[in-house]
């Protein structure tokens, strides 16, 4: 599942970040910021109109991120503690 489609406060781990193009420098960035396979990340919060940012938190930091941008971290709903 996408981490854009996955249910407000779900819980997930990310299994991959999918590159749109080799060197993919919005790819790079999300691994950069710690969206790498195991690592637990929960969806906080959707903006209003249309869901757009995304709060997603990894550890104790969060971040907004687009919903373009989210959609390109995999993860796996459910196997987070």
């Amino acid at each position: 599942m996408r981490l854009s489609d996955a249910p407000k406060g779900a819980q997930a781990v990310v299994q991959s970040v999918t590159d749109a193009h080799p060197s993919d420098p919005i790819a790079q960035r999300l691994r950069d910021l710690g969206f790498v396979a195991g690592e637990p990340v929960r969806l906080v919060a959707r903006g209003p109109l249309g869901g757009d940012p995304l709060l997603i938190q990894i550890g104790s930091t969060r971040f907004a991120l687009r919903k373009t941008e989210a959609a390109r971290v995999e993860v796996f709903v459910g196997g987070a503690a």
